[in-house]
């Protein structure tokens, strides 16, 4: 193994609660929707593309007007977070820690432009972290993204460790082995190796 590589939603953090305060005020202030977002209805989108999110939420809008509110409300949730960050999983910075003395760390999401930049710094993790890449920069799926990040790494054999069934996907489609965070918010029931909290790296790996 010559890497490894993480999620973010749902594996390092929970940022569910303020990315629906973030996205609501973004929308009652520059939309006419009717439509209100909770945790619940986040912790069922977060993993898919920003494509599928605006799909899931705007059905009835095209796929212009789609964009243009998620950019909007992307813009809202960078700068929310920045004085309501999400909640950190118990252990995520002194695993990292732990985990950064051996192997080269990574980060790979579906993510805007801004985000994982915001979570590095919030959990305390940004100097452990080699590289990261997302959906914002790439516009493709996530399994593309992971061979893009694979390939300027020069990285052979990493592992990645996600919460969902879209990740494992993604790790199918890029020939990397998936570690399965089932705390987080997905489910995948053939995952054959599973965590049950983050620090439980440190006895895979270390």
């Amino acid at each position: 193994m010559d890497g490894i590589i993480f999620d973010i939603d749902g594996t390092l953090w929970d940022s569910t609660d303020s990315v629906a305060a973030s996205w609501n005020r973004a929308i009652r202030e520059n939309t006419s929707l009717d439509l209100t977002i909770d945790a619940d209805i986040l912790s069922g989108l977060f993993g898919k593309t920003m494509t599928e999110i605006g799909s899931s939420l705007f059905p009835d809008y095209p796929e212009e007007e789609r964009a243009r509110i998620l950019d909007i409300c992307f813009r809202y949730e960078n700068d929310y977070l920045k004085d309501h960050p999400g909640v950190v999983y118990d252990g995520v910075a002194d695993t990292i820690r732990k985990l950064h003395e051996k192997y080269p760390l990574f980060i790979v999401s579906n993510c805007q432009l801004g985000y994982i930049e915001v979570t590095m710094k919030d959990a305390g993790i940004g100097p452990y972290i080699k590289d990261h890449l997302c959906f914002g920069e790439t516009q493709v799926s996530k399994g593309e993204t992971l061979l893009m990040l694979m390939e300027r790494n020069a990285l052979r054999s990493p592992v990645y460790v996600g919460d969902t069934q879209g990740d494992a996907d993604a790790c199918r489609y890029a020939g990397i082995p998936f570690i399965f965070a089932e705390y987080g918010f997905g489910d995948v029931p053939d995952a054959r190796t599973r965590i049950r909290t983050f620090p439980e790296l440190c006895r895979l790996f270390l």
